[in-house]
């Protein structure tokens, strides 16, 4: 849209005639403008008339010292700052983040205590017939029932009859014989190990002060025994 400027002499004597009211009655967001005291001062801004052309028609007329910076929005809409867009509204907080799964379960350890009585004769270290049995029963049906069998530990123990040294490798000796059996009954060997502990951890509560070979042999017997620790990621139900 085009704008009449009023310069020179039109300014002069517009200015003489109006000044004095234009003074008075200005409002301040128009003093860009020639204003009239006959309006309020909210729609006091000269504007022209038709002269025969509506493109000029009902424009505000400016003042010699008027600058873009004085444009109001009634006169000069194109040159008035718009106002700056609404702030867009906060965005939603993000969903709290799903739990974290439960640690699996911790491994399961399952010991069983064979005794050496049902295993070897004594001072032995070759199973028996029933050792063997005792084994199927007590370790390798158990051992079906592991997810993911972790570790199998066998553990021999002796009576105190005898040096530790001697005690100590027949300890070893009778472990071994269970880890080759559990072997030959299909336990991976990587997962056994074995462990000799000789006459150092008796049963407790186990009390034995006679002295006949024969009767201290009988009660020494719970302390000579083989123990298996099986170890496993779970247990079927």
């Amino acid at each position: 849209m085009t704008r009449r400027l009023i310069t020179g002499a039109l300014i002069g004597a517009m200015s003489a005639a109006f000044s004095a009211g234009a003074a008075a009655q200005a409002n301040p967001q128009n003093t860009g403008y020639w204003i009239s005291v006959q309006t309020p001062p909210e729609t006091n801004v000269w504007r022209s008339g038709n002269y025969g052309d509506p493109r000029t028609s009902n424009l505000c007329w400016r003042a010699g010292y008027w600058t873009p910076a004085m444009a109001i929005v009634e006169c000069d809409p194109d040159l008035v700052p718009k106002p700056p867009p609404p702030a867009p509204p906060p965005a939603a907080a993000p969903p709290p983040p799903p739990p974290p799964p439960p640690p699996p379960p911790a491994p399961q350890v399952q010991k069983i205590t064979l005794a050496s009585k049902a295993l070897f004769d004594f001072d032995k270290a070759v199973l028996k017939p029933e050792g063997k049995a005792a084994i199927d029963t007590e370790i390798i049906a158990k051992l079906r029932d592991v997810q993911k069998l972790e570790l199998v530990l066998v553990t021999g123990h002796t009576d105190r009859i005898g040096t530790q040294a001697y005690n100590q490798k027949l300890s070893e000796r009778r472990a071994d014989a269970v880890r080759d059996y559990l072997v030959s009954k299909g336990v991976a060997r990587d997962k056994i190990e074995t462990l000799g502990m000789g006459k150092t951890q008796p049963v407790p509560g186990v009390v034995c002060t006679m002295t006949a070979m024969k009767e201290l042999i009988a009660c020494l017997a719970p302390n000579r025994r083989v123990e298996v620790e099986v170890k496993g990621e779970g247990v079927r139900r």
